[in-house]
C-alpha cells in the first residue's frame, strides 16, 4: 500500500533545504547579478542597494554552501580584492532564476515589460522553462504531476 502525503515524513525534503539556502530575497537578487555579469562587492551593493553587511553574509554564505567561489583581483594601486564566480553547482540554479523571471514577466512586470530578457546566445530567441518527464514527454499543468514517495522517504 502507498503510503498518503500525511503518511510521510519530509525532515529531510529537499526543498526546505533549498530554501534555507536561497530564501532570503537579497540571496536570488546577488544570484541574479552574478548570472548577469556583475561580480564585484562594489558593483553589486551599488547596483541592488543592498546594505553592506547583508551582502557580505549573503556572499559568504553563498561560498560556504559551494554555489559560488571567490577569485582574487588586484586594481593598480589597490589592495587585492575578490571577485565571485558561479560553481557548477551555482550555474545549475539557472533554470531556477529563469522559471522565476517567467512568472515575474507575467504576474508583476512594469506596463511597458520586463527590464531583463533571458536571450539564446546563439539566435536571439527568448528562454523558456520546459517541462518534461524521463520519458521526454511535455508536462503542461500542474495537474498532469502526481508526487510520489522518494526513495529517501521516512514514514512518520
Amino acid at each position: 500500500m502507498t503510503p498518503t502525503p500525511l503518511d510521510w515524513e519530509l525532515d529531510n525534503c529537499t526543498i526546505a533545504r533549498a530554501m534555507a539556502i536561497l530564501g532570503e530575497r537579497w540571496t536570488v537578487v546577488v544570484l541574479r547579478e552574478i548570472f548577469t555579469g556583475v561580480r564585484r562587492f562594489d558593483d553589486m551593493r551599488e547596483r541592488t542597494g543592498i546594505p553592506r553587511q547583508v551582502l557580505t553574509n549573503r556572499l559568504t554564505r553563498l561560498v560556504d554552501q559551494g554555489l559560488l567561489r571567490r577569485e582574487p583581483y588586484r586594481e593598480p594601486g589597490a589592495r587585492q580584492r575578490h571577485e565571485y564566480r558561479l560553481t557548477e553547482k551555482g550555474l545549475d540554479l539557472w533554470p531556477v532564476l529563469v522559471a522565476l523571471l517567467s512568472w515575474g514577466d507575467r504576474y508583476l512586470a512594469d506596463p511597458e515589460g520586463s527590464p531583463l530578457v533571458a536571450a539564446h546566445r546563439d539566435c536571439e530567441a527568448p528562454v523558456r522553462i520546459e517541462l518534461r518527464c524521463a520519458d521526454g514527454h511535455e508536462v503542461d499543468t500542474p495537474r498532469a504531476v502526481v508526487p510520489r514517495p522518494g526513495p529517501g522517504l521516512h514514514s512518520r
